[in-house]
């Protein structure tokens, strides 16, 4: 069960990824380059392996749901920051 996890977890940001990937041949506006693509997949593996972690170690579900919940509102948060800046931190280059 765990390695069809982790299949699991490679296929979706690999999909995940390919979006931008895919729209950058058909449009101007999405515009990323490798260190784009580079942050976004280690944001994204590292969100689906640390929730894989909390699967496996922690033994409640109610504890399970409050840190991968906790985990996923600090991977949006971040890549809000990232993506618009919206705390106006030097993280997001402004």
């Amino acid at each position: 069960m765990t390695n069809k996890r982790l299949m699991i977890i490679l296929a979706l940001v690999v999909t995940l990824l390919s979006i931008p990937l895919i729209a950058m041949q058909f449009s101007e506006e999405v515009d990323w380059d490798i260190f784009d693509f580079t942050v976004m997949g280690v944001l994204l593996l590292g969100t689906g392996l640390l929730c894989e972690f909390v699967l496996r170690k922690v033994k409640t579900l109610q504890n399970r749901i409050l840190l991968c919940g906790a985990i996923l509102l600090v991977f949006f948060l971040t890549w809000a920051e990232l993506a618009v800046g919206i705390f106006g931190t030097p993280f997001a280059g402004s």
